[in-house]
């Protein structure tokens, strides 16, 4: 088993994640007509809770990566990067069942009664998409080829989704072969957009079903939500 250590050093992802965490915390606090389930401070309290230990194990992991020489070193930077896989898996579940339950009550309060004030309503399905695009960005980025632990240790894993990459700079002759979060945020915000793939196609019938589920959550914000929302501004 051979070990790339440039997937555990690529500080552009451990960045993104960071700020990630940071911004899913934010829109969960300003969601304005009490749609979060519990008091509003739990579910940021929970992706607090696991942004935390993420923020320790990257810094170990991309610290020890640097050092790292022997074999058990490297196995000891693979555990810990297998650690923020499942922090990261955790993450996009509490967010993604945290946000389907706020749509869910968005929309059993539209059937219910029409709402006061259409300003704020527009304002939390916004939120509520926004949130959308980040969770499922972290589920492609932690599930395709394995997630990073596997793609820095190597090992055959089956791609899940076509990238379209720039072929090699006349600089440095190198290609980019591998996805970082940025591309699989791309892909997730394209994908809320336009409810279909533009340039990455998905190729496991596992994020084809994940795809359409993230689609149709994403429709039926902005054609049912934010279209009776502006029925009320009108």
């Amino acid at each position: 088993m051979t070990y790339d250590s440039s997937i555990h050093t690529r500080a552009l992802d451990y960045w993104a994640i960071r700020i990630i965490g940071l911004l899913i915390i934010v829109l969960q606090l300003v969601l304005i007509n009490h749609l979060s389930v519990g008091p509003s401070w739990l579910s940021p309290a929970l992706v607090v809770a696991i942004m935390i230990p993420i923020w320790v194990e990257t810094t170990i992991s991309r610290r020890l990566a640097r050092t790292a020489v022997t074999a058990l070193d490297r196995e000891i930077v693979a555990m810990h990067r297998r650690r923020i896989w499942w922090l990261i898996l955790a993450l996009a579940a509490i967010v993604s069942l945290t946000n389907g339950l706020a749509l869910f009550n968005l929309v059993r309060a539209l059937l219910a009664s029409a709402p006061q004030n259409g300003r704020s309503l527009l304002l939390d399905s916004l939120n509520i998409w926004a949130t959308n695009v980040i969770a499922f960005a972290l589920w492609y980025w932690a599930l395709d080829r394995g997630g990073p632990a596997m793609q820095a240790l190597n090992q055959k894993v089956v791609p899940e989704f076509g990238f379209q990459f720039a072929p090699a700079s006349e600089a440095d002759g190198t290609a980019k072969t591998v996805p970082a979060f940025i591309d699989y945020l791309f892909l997730s915000f394209t994908n809320s957009t336009a409810f279909s793939p533009t340039d990455t196609l998905p190729l496991s019938e596992r994020m084809k079903l994940v795809m359409m589920l993230q689609a149709s959550l994403s429709l039926l914000t902005v054609a049912l939500v934010a279209a009776r929302a502006v029925g009320i501004l009108s």
